[in-house]
C-alpha cells in the first residue's frame, strides 16, 4: 500500500505566451544531442522502413504509384513530418517543460499545478492524460516488434530464401534489446547514438541519387497536391492517411524522453540531422516509385542497390533496436510519474545516472513489455500485419496530448486564441483525420492497442479508487495523534534510547507502527520522527528544500514530524531525509546510521466497498501485494527496518 500524501496544489500562474521555460539538470551541446539520436529518434527514424510499403499496399493497392498518387502521398508525408513533428512537438510541445520533465503524465502534472482554479478542466485533462498514458503502453508494445520484423524482412528482398529467418532472429534480437535495459539510458545512449548517426547519414545518402536522377519530386513540397490528391481521390487519400500516419510514429517518445536529454539537445539533433535525412528518404522514394513502379512492394530497400542490400539488413537492423529503445526509456518515464500520481502500484525505480535525474530503469515494466512484444510477433507474425494495429494508438496519444498542452495555453498561459486557432487547424486538423482512418482498421489489427489500452486505464482507476478507499478506512484505524500523544502523557510508560523512524502520509493520525510497537513491547524510543513523504506536483525540489522539520507541540514527549518534498523524479530516499532535517528543529542526533526504521503494514484482505466492484478488488489487491517494496523503495537498511501493522477488508 502506498504511503504517499495527496499532491498539493498552487494558484495558477500566468505565463507569457508559449514561454520557454529554462531547463534544469541537462547539459548542452553536441555530446547529449548524439546521445537522443541513439534514443529519441530510432522510432521515426526508422518509419522509412515500412510506412510507404503500407500506403501503397492498403487495400489491395488502392493507392497506385501514378504521378498524382505519389506527389500526394509524399506531399502528405512532408507535411505530417512539418507540421505535427517539427511544428507541434519540436516548437509547440516541448514549451510545456515541467521543470525538465515530458510527456503526457508530465503534461497533466503541468495543468494540475497552473490551473487549479479551474476544477473540471483539471478533471478533464487527468482522464485524457490516463487514456493518452494507456495508448503509450500500447505504443511501446508495437513499435519493437514492428521495428525490428520490418528491418530483418529486408532479408527476404535479399533472397526469398532467407523469409524463414524472420522470426526467430527478431525474437533474438528483441531478447537483447531488453535484456540490455538495465545498464541505463545514458550507457544505451552513448552506444547507439553514433549508430543512428550513421543511419540518418545513410537515409539522406539512400535518397539522394534517386532524388537527383528525378528532380521534379521536389514540387511534391507544395500542400496543393496533397489537396489535389484528397480532392481528386478522397476515399484512396482517406485510405492512405492511415498509413501515412506511420511516417510520424515516435514523435510523443520525443516529447516524453525530454526529461533524459533536455529540450535543446532533442531539437539540435531534430533540426540538423533527423528532418534533412528523413525529408530526402521519403522524396528519393518519392522519385524512384515514379521512375519504376514495381518497387512499391519495398520501396526503402529497393532505395540501394543489390551489393548494399545485405550491410543495408544490417544497418537497418541495428537502427531498429534503437527504435525500440526510445518508446521502452519513454515508457520508463511515463510509468514512474503515473507511480507519483498513484495511478499505479509503487514500482521499484533504479536511477541509471548521477548527473541526469530523467534516466531511470524499471524492471517490472521492462519485462512486462518484452513479454508483451514477443507474444506480439507469435500472433501476427509479420510488420504488415503489425502495420494496420500500429497507427490507433499513436494517433490517440498525439489527439490527447495536444489537446492537453492548448488548454494549458489558452487558460493559464492566456495565449491569443488566433494562435490556439491555428494550432487546432493545423495540427489537430491533422491528427484527427489520421485517427479516423485508423477507425476503420479497428477489425484489422486496430482491436490490439485498444486491449492494451482498456487494460492499463482498468488497473490505473482500480488503483487510484483503491488506494482513496484504504487510505480513507486507514485514517480511522491509525486514530488521531493528538489522542495517542494524551493516553502515553497518562501512562507510566518505558522510555527505551534511540531513534525511531515512522515513514507515514501525515502528521494528524498516528503511524500503525508505532501503536503496534508500545502495544507488544511496551516500550517508546526516547526520540520518535514521524516522517510524512510529499509528491510535489513537480519534476524537482532542491535538496536544501526537501526536508522540514514541523511543531506539533509534542517535542517535549520526545515526537516530532518531518516533511519530505520530493517532485516526480526525485528518489524517495527517507534516510536523506533524516540528513536534510539536521539542524531544523529538535536538537538531537538525526544520524540516518544509527536510527530504527518502523514500518507501517496494513494486510489488506477482501471485504465489502459499494465504489468497487468484486473483481476490481480483487484486482488491486493483487496489484498492492505484487508492489514493490517500501524497504527498497525508501532506501531503508533492511538490518534497522522493521515492518508492524493490522488488518483491513477492503
Amino acid at each position: 500500500m502506498s504511503t504517499d500524501a495527496e499532491v498539493p496544489t498552487v494558484a495558477p500562474q500566468s505565463a507569457p505566451d508559449l514561454p520557454e521555460p529554462p531547463a534544469r539538470g541537462h547539459g548542452r551541446g553536441l555530446g547529449l544531442s548524439l546521445a537522443a539520436l541513439g534514443v529519441v529518434f530510432g522510432d521515426i527514424g526508422t518509419s522509412p522502413l515500412y510506412a510507404l510499403q503500407t500506403v501503397f499496399s492498403v487495400r489491395h493497392n488502392a493507392v497506385e504509384p501514378t504521378r498524382q498518387d505519389v506527389f500526394g502521398v509524399i506531399s502528405m508525408v512532408f507535411w505530417a513530418i512539418t507540421i505535427i513533428v517539427a511544428y507541434g512537438y519540436a516548437f509547440l510541445m516541448m514549451r510545456a517543460d515541467n521543470e525538465g520533465e515530458g510527456g503526457i503524465l508530465a503534461l497533466v502534472a503541468l495543468l494540475r499545478r497552473t490551473a487549479a482554479g479551474h476544477p473540471r478542466l483539471v478533471a478533464a485533462a487527468i482522464v485524457m492524460g490516463i487514456i493518452g498514458a494507456a495508448l503509450f503502453y500500447g505504443d511501446s508494445v508495437i513499435t519493437p516488434a514492428i521495428s525490428v520484423m520490418s528491418a530483418i524482412e529486408g532479408l527476404s528482398v535479399v533472397s526469398p530464401t532467407f523469409e524463414s529467418l524472420v522470426l526467430p532472429v527478431s525474437l533474438v534480437i528483441l531478447t537483447g534489446v531488453f535484456a540490455v535495459q538495465k545498464f541505463g539510458t545514458s550507457a544505451v545512449g552513448r552506444f547507439f547514438g553514433p549508430i543512428m548517426c550513421v543511419w540518418f547519414v545513410s537515409l539522406a545518402a539512400l535518397g539522394l541519387p534517386h532524388f537527383l536522377r528525378n528532380p521534379e519530386i521536389l514540387g511534391a513540397i507544395s500542400p496543393h497536391y496533397a489537396i489535389t490528391f484528397a480532392v481528386a481521390r478522397p476515399g484512396v487519400a482517406f485510405i492512405a492517411m492511415g498509413a501515412v500516419v506511420l511516417t510520424v510514429t515516435g514523435v510523443e517518445a520525443l516529447y516524453a524522453d525530454m526529461g533524459h536529454f533536455g529540450p535543446t539537445p532533442i531539437r539540435l539533433a531534430w533540426f540538423g540531422v533527423v528532418f534533412p535525412s528523413l525529408t530526402l528518404v521519403y522524396l528519393g522514394m518519392g522519385a524512384m516509385i515514379l521512375r519504376d513502379p514495381s518497387t512499391i512492394d519495398n520501396p526503402f530497400f529497393h532505395l540501394a542497390p543489390a551489393w548494399a542490400r545485405i550491410p543495408l539488413v544490417v544497418l537497418a537492423t541495428m537502427a531498429t533496436i534503437i527504435a525500440s529503445q526510445a518508446v521502452i526509456s519513454g515508457a520508463f518515464s511515463m510509468s514512474r510519474q503515473a507511480t507519483r500520481a498513484n495511478l499505479l502500484p509503487r514500482l521499484k525505480v533504479v536511477h541509471t545516472s548521477k548527473e541526469e535525474g530523467g534516466q531511470v530503469y524499471i524492471g517490472s515494466i521492462n519485462w512486462i513489455l518484452f513479454v508483451g512484444v514477443m507474444l506480439l510477433i507469435g500472433i501476427f507474425q509479420s510488420s504488415a500485419a503489425l502495420a494496420n494495429a500500429y497507427g490507433l494508438a499513436v494517433t490517440g496519444t498525439l489527439l490527447f496530448s495536444i489537446t492537453i498542452f492548448l488548454l494549458l495555453a489558452h487558460f493559464v498561459w492566456r495565449t491569443h486564441w488566433a494562435k490556439i486557432l491555428l494550432a487546432v487547424i493545423l495540427i489537430v486538423g491533422f491528427e484527427l483525420v489520421f485517427f479516423f482512418a485508423n477507425i476503420a482498421k479497428i477489425l484489422h489489427g486496430g482491436w490490439l492497442p485498444l486491449l492494451i489500452a482498456t487494460a492499463v486505464v482498468t488497473i490505473m482507476l482500480t488503483w487510484r479508487q483503491g488506494h482513496a478507499a484504504v487510505q480513507a478506512r486507514r485514517g480511522r484505524i491509525e486514530g488521531p495523534l493528538a489522542d495517542f500523544i494524551e493516553m502515553v502523557r497518562t501512562s507510566d510508560i518505558r522510555r527505551v534510547p534511540g531513534l525511531a523512524v515512522f515513514p507515514h502520509p501525515n502528521a494528524e493520525t498516528t503511524p500503525l507502527a508505532l501503536r503496534q510497537n508500545l502495544e507488544f513491547n511496551h516500550v517508546l524510543h526516547e526520540h520518535n520522527a514521524i516522517v510524512s513523504i510529499v509528491n510535489e506536483n513537480v519534476p524537482h525540489i532542491r535538496h536544501v528544500d526537501r526536508a522540514r522539520v514541523d511543531d506539533l507541540g509534542y517535542t517535549d514527549d520526545g515526537i516530532f514530524h518531518i516533511r519530505y518534498r520530493v517532485g516526480f523524479n526525485d528518489s524517495q530516499f527517507v534516510p536523506k531525509a533524516l540528513e536534510w532535517a539536521q539542524g531544523k528543529g529538535p536538537e538531537m542526533d538525526l544520524d540516518p546510521e544509527q536510527a530504527r526504521y518502523f514500518l507501517s503494514s496494513l494486510r489488506l484482505t477482501q471485504g465489502d466497498v459499494p465504489s468497487l466492484p468484486r473483481w476490481r478488488r480483487r484486482l488491486f489487491l493483487w496489484l498492492s501485494a505484487n508492489a514493490a517494496s517500501r524497504t527498497d523503495v525508501f532506501h531503508l537498511p533492511p538490518e534497522r527496518t522493521i515492518v508492524m501493522g493490522g488488518h483491513l477488508e477492503l
